[in-house]
């Protein structure tokens, strides 16, 4: 084991409690910091574009940690923003001047919401994030009629789909010419749109959004091809990008997140990174990746912390097969693997029609990436034979089975 007596984590996320969490079931007795941003304890956040949104859940539904926080005996930094790191006194230095020694780091800090270039600050314009930011919205959907929604990546259509569910009216705007196109190619994004059309989401794909209007409160939206959209309420989903900005300066390398090896170090030895923030190899793939969900922020944390306690030279590579799931209306989707727009798809096990099928991607023959709509018990076969570089024809087994 290594020699290692004070380790902080910053970012009290999914990925930085579990890190926190196994660092301490591995034996880790020393000096544990999380350092988070929000006043709140860690909560789990796939909820607030749903049940949260909706009003079925309260905030208390959300806590990741029902035991007591006592047992982990953590020095507790909530409401703390990190604002530098400095590599060569091994400190992280917080809003407000005080300073957290380390010999051993994990960066979990996550994403930011990206904004649109022209974006104005108007009420009823909404960005989701946050546990603040979905109570907020889902007060202000109570007092509105028609809701837009820019973006249908899986936040923006589980946004839109909630709204809709509430009884509003919802359009979603896309910029590309299907929803997840860019992730899943245009002919699994086109299913997903007639999922929202049958409900009643009015969609506008391959529609970019030029003027915001309204004095002081959204009163519309005007799209590139001059669509004037009233609406009331307006919440803008177009993604994440790392929260690395306090990193600058530190020597920590830097590419679309923070840029790791396969076993999750960063460019510093003793520095790990966790979570959609980390940018790491897998030789599972054989590519460079960075994941924003939930399994793998769970199962790296699990791996980080293992490589923070393990001694020189110890640590193992993360080679994972990403899992990520999407509940839009009745329809629950479950993706695994790497998929891209470009590889062999074959969809069998079901039809679109039906909203219940199996998506297989594949590049030369091995099986590199599924999809599933209300197929849940086909998924986890899947991604184990992902893990093994099964092939197509085992694939298809599966998920005619």
């Amino acid at each position: 084991m290594s020699e290692v007596s004070r380790i902080a984590i910053v970012g009290a996320s999914l990925a930085g409690l579990r890190t926190a969490e196994f660092l301490r079931r591995g034996g880790f007795d020393g000096k544990l910091v999380l350092i988070g941003d929000e006043e709140h304890l860690p909560y789990d956040r796939p909820p607030l574009s749903k049940e949260v949104l909706r009003g079925e859940w309260e905030p208390d539904r959300l806590a990741l940690r029902r035991k007591s926080y006592d047992e982990l005996e953590l020095d507790l930094r909530l409401g703390r923003r990190a604002v530098s790191l400095d590599t060569i006194a091994r400190e992280v230095h917080l809003e407000g001047g005080e300073s957290v020694g380390f010999d051993g780091l994990a960066i979990a800090t996550g994403g930011r919401v990206r904004k649109l270039p022209n974006q104005p600050e108007l009420a009823g314009l909404f960005t989701l994030r946050t546990l603040d930011d979905a109570l907020t919205i889902r007060d202000a959907l109570k007092k509105a009629s028609r809701v837009a929604v820019i973006g249908a990546g899986f936040i923006g259509a589980e946004v839109a789909a909630s709204a809709r569910q509430l009884g509003l009216e919802v359009v979603m705007i896309e910029a590309l010419h299907t929803p997840l196109a860019q992730s899943l190619g245009s002919r699994l994004g086109y299913i997903l749109q007639q999922v929202h059309e049958r409900r009643g989401v009015e969609v506008h794909c391959g529609r970019r959004v030029t003027a915001f209007l309204g004095k002081d409160r959204i009163e519309g939206l005007m799209l590139d091809d001059g669509t004037d959209l009233p609406c009331d309420l307006v919440v803008v989903g177009v993604g994440v990008e790392p929260a690395v900005s306090w990193l600058g300066g530190s020597g920590i390398e830097l590419d679309d997140g923070v840029r790791c090896d396969a076993t999750c170090r960063s460019s510093v030895p003793g520095v790990f990174a966790a979570g959609d923030v980390a940018n790491w190899y897998n030789p599972l793939f054989e590519e460079r990746m960075r994941v924003e969900h939930w399994t793998n922020a769970f199962e790296q944390a699990r791996h980080v912390a293992a490589s923070l306690l393990a001694g020189p030279g110890e640590a193992k590579p993360f080679e994972s097969v990403p899992m990520f799931w999407s509940d839009q209306f009745d329809i629950k989707i479950q993706g695994v693997g790497r998929p891209r727009a470009t590889d062999e798809l074959i969809i069998t096990g079901g039809t679109a029609e039906e909203e219940k099928f199996v998506a297989l991607y594949g590049r030369a023959g091995r099986l590199v990436g599924a999809v599933t709509f209300n197929q849940p018990p086909k998924i986890i076969k899947l991604r184990r034979l992902i893990g093994e570089r099964g092939g197509l024809e085992a694939a298809a087994e599966i998920a005619e089975s």
